[in-house]
């Protein structure tokens, strides 16, 4: 499992520098700016969460639970759902992608409170 949220969080990181390029410099004079503030929040929060997984990954093998390996899943469902959401939005418009973005900050709380209290146990 470790190997497999390392992958992934080095390659979402990546992925966030990418789309912060793109949205600087790809979607400058093509969107409003409010809508770039709302891409530019995907991305921060994809950056932060691209580095809980690389922690996820340690914290696997150092205290292997099944609450820790939660945890990280739901760092992926939460970048998923939080960013993937404000980068549609942003790009596309439709207002009501901005009903689900919630869902991924849940995501995100609860991949916080899963590790936290899988590493507290272990």
């Amino acid at each position: 499992m470790e190997r497999v949220f390392f992958i992934i969080g080095a390659l979402s990181a990546g992925i966030a520098v990418a789309a912060g390029a793109f949205g600087a410099h790809g979607l400058k004079g093509r969107l409003s700016s409010e809508m770039i503030a709302v891409f530019e929040v995907g991305v921060r929060y994809q950056m932060y969460h691209a580095f809980a997984l690389l922690a996820s990954a340690w914290a696997v093998t150092k205290w292997p639970s099944a609450l820790v390996t939660a945890g990280g899943w739901s760092f992926v469902g939460g970048t998923v759902i939080f960013s993937g959401s404000l980068y549609l939005l942003s790009i596309s418009g439709v207002k009501w992608l901005g009903a689900i973005t919630p869902l991924g900050g849940l995501a995100f709380i609860a991949g916080w409170i899963c590790l936290a209290v899988g590493v507290w146990k272990a």
